[in-house]
């Protein structure tokens, strides 16, 4: 469990373990959130594993999971404890190993999740860099795994999936837009490294003012994200570099989103992430004819 969670209740005991007796493995969570909560997970974490691996598990990055007894010992005998993997890369190291490795995954609903949260444009950094670097790290472990996936199938979903209240999470627009902006001016000449022209050319046009007009397409973002886990494999930057030069791409993408959605309902927002996870399974063969 997360440790700064409010909304736990004893049902969320029986919904992470009954699954386990059933049969399962692992019991990732399926719960709501405020549309700006998790925005690392809706804009790249849940897109891309989704992809790359076939399964439509909403919260690979939850922080709150079940799983066997078989997977605990499967994953102490992974050397990963004393690494950067075993911080904010944990959840998404347990994830993607539990899907890769063949065990039984299922989700649980569990109501809201209310917890401290965290604003995208302040506290996000290094969490972004830690997580990100895992998923591309997994991406050459399981490469043999993933290239050979398309779509993606629904993932069994245990409890009554209901309504619930959700606190609201602050967001400052315009620093995220600021915060994109200086860094397109000091790191474009490192995007030009390893994206394409094409994109390259979209970041440049995007305006500073008025906020309204700022918009990054998802087939833009999709191509990113890709290109980042190219040249995470290809090692064309060092390591640190490259994912420092992701935080003021993840913050434009954020603010375009949050641009796109401020009227939306909540139905509406995952419609939105619905459409841009189907744009990820579609570039996927931009990831592939560039990986090697």
């Amino acid at each position: 469990m997360d440790s700064d969670l409010r909304s736990i209740t004893p049902e969320w005991l029986d919904l992470l373990l009954r699954p386990i007796l059933k049969g399962y493995d692992f019991v990732a969570p399926y719960y709501l959130r405020h549309k700006y909560d998790g925005t690392i997970t809706n804009s790249l974490v849940y897109p891309l594993t989704r992809a790359l691996y076939g399964l439509r598990i909403r919260q690979p990055i939850g922080g709150d999971f079940g799983f066997s007894g078989t997977l605990a010992k499967f994953y102490l005998t992974k050397d990963v404890w004393e690494s950067d993997i075993a911080r904010f890369g944990i959840d998404i190291w347990m994830t993607t190993t539990a899907v890769a490795n063949g065990f039984k995954v299922c989700q649980s609903f569990l109501g809201a999740k209310i917890h401290d949260p965290k604003e995208p444009s302040a506290d996000l950094s290094e969490m972004l860099h830690q997580v990100s670097s895992v998923v591309f790290e997994l991406m050459d472990t399981y490469e043999t795994v993933w290239k050979g996936i398309k779509g993606s199938s629904p993932t069994e979903i245990f409890g009554f999936c209901y309504d619930v209240g959700v606190e609201p999470v602050h967001v400052d627009l315009e620093r995220m837009i600021d915060k994109f902006i200086l860094g397109r001016k000091e790191l474009s000449s490192i995007w030009e490294t390893f994206m394409s022209k094409d994109i390259i050319d979209v970041l440049k046009s995007l305006p500073s003012r008025p906020w309204e007009d700022f918009r990054l397409p998802d087939e833009i973002w999709a191509e990113i994200v890709y290109s980042f886990a190219i040249a995470a494999h290809k090692k064309i930057l060092n390591k640190k570099h490259l994912l420092t030069s992701l935080t003021p791409l993840y913050l434009g993408r954020t603010a375009s989103f949050i641009v796109e959605t401020l009227n939306s309902t909540p139905k509406e927002v995952e419609e939105k992430i619905e459409n841009l996870c189907l744009v990820f399974e579609r570039k996927k063969d931009f990831l592939i004819e560039n990986w090697t």
